[in-house]
C-alpha cells in the first residue's frame, strides 16, 4: 500500500514518447511543477496533454511547450501564454479547445468509467456543429477542424454528446498526501487536479506534506487512494517555490 516513490524523476520514468498525460492545476495554483520539470529533464516528447491551461510565463506546462515537447493541448484557456498562441496559428502544436465546465466533467466522466454524456454547453456553436480550428496550415487557413457532434433533445433542450476523457498519466499537485495515495487540495487548487488524477491510468501525485496513513481525516480527503498510483514527497524548497501569475497589490493610505 506504501506508494512512495523516491524522487519526481523516478516517478515519470515509463512516461514514454507521445503520452497522453492530463495535468492538474488552475492557472498557476495547483500546479505539479516539479513532476512536469522531471519529464522536460528527461527529454519527453510528442506529448498530448490535457489540462486546463498550458502555463504561462516559465511555470507549469509552458516550460514542455516552450521546449517543443508538447504535440497535441485538450485544454479551455489559452490566457497570456504567447508561446501557446504563436505555435497554435503557427501550425505546430494541435489544439482542441474546450468549454471549462465541460473539460472538467469530461475528465469526471472518464475516471468514473462514464464513456459519454449528454450537456447544454455548445450548443448551436462550432463546439457541437463542428468547424473549431484543431490545427492551422500556418499560412492563416485551417488544416484540420473538429468533426460535429451528436445533438439530441431531452425535455425541450437540445444537448451536444461529448466524450469521457481517458490519459495514459495524470500528474497533480497536492497539499496534503498520505503513503496510501490519499490527497487534500488547497483552495482553488481543488478545481481541476482531482479531476485530472481520476482520469489518468497512472496518476502520479506531488505532495507538499506527506504524512503517514490515518494522519488524515477521513472526512478530509478531497481525493480517495484508489486514484493514485504514486506519491512525491516535496521537499520544504519545492513546497514553498509558487508561481503568481499576476501581482496586485493595493495602497493602504488610499485605503484610508
Amino acid at each position: 500500500m506504501d506508494k512512495v516513490v523516491a524522487s519526481a524523476a523516478l516517478a515519470v520514468a515509463d512516461v514514454p514518447d507521445g503520452a497522453t498525460v492530463a495535468v492538474g492545476g488552475f492557472g498557476l495554483s495547483g500546479v505539479p511543477n516539479v513532476l512536469i520539470g522531471a519529464l522536460h529533464d528527461q527529454g519527453t516528447t510528442g506529448l498530448g496533454v490535457v489540462s486546463n491551461n498550458c502555463g504561462a510565463m516559465d511555470s507549469g506546462l509552458a516550460v514542455l511547450l516552450a521546449a517543443g515537447r508538447i504535440a497535441r493541448v485538450t485544454g479551455s484557456y489559452i490566457g497570456a501564454n504567447k508561446e501557446f498562441a504563436r505555435q497554435y496559428l503557427a501550425g505546430e502544436l494541435e489544439v482542441e479547445l474546450i468549454p471549462q465546465g465541460t473539460l472538467a466533467e469530461r475528465l469526471r466522466a472518464g475516471g468514473a468509467g462514464i464513456p459519454a454524456f449528454y450537456t447544454p454547453a455548445g450548443v448551436g456553436t462550432l463546439v457541437a456543429e463542428g468547424g473549431l480550428p484543431w490545427r492551422y496550415d500556418g499560412s492563416g487557413g485551417v488544416a484540420l477542424a473538429s468533426p460535429p457532434k451528436e445533438v439530441r433533445t431531452f425535455d425541450g433542450t437540445d444537448h451536444v454528446l461529448e466524450r469521457g476523457i481517458r490519459t495514459d498519466f495524470a500528474l497533480v499537485r497536492a497539499a496534503r498526501g498520505d503513503r496510501h495515495g490519499n490527497l487534500v487540495f488547497n483552495k482553488s487548487a481543488r478545481n481541476f487536479n482531482p479531476l485530472a488524477a481520476m482520469a489518468g491510468r497512472i496518476t502520479v501525485a506531488e505532495v507538499e506534506e506527506l504524512v503517514e496513513p490515518g494522519g488524515i481525516d477521513p472526512d478530509q480527503v478531497h481525493l480517495p487512494g484508489i486514484f493514485v498510483q504514486r506519491v512525491v514527497a516535496l521537499t520544504p524548497e519545492q513546497a514553498a517555490d509558487k508561481k503568481i501569475e499576476q501581482v496586485t497589490v493595493s495602497d493602504r493610505k488610499e485605503q484610508g
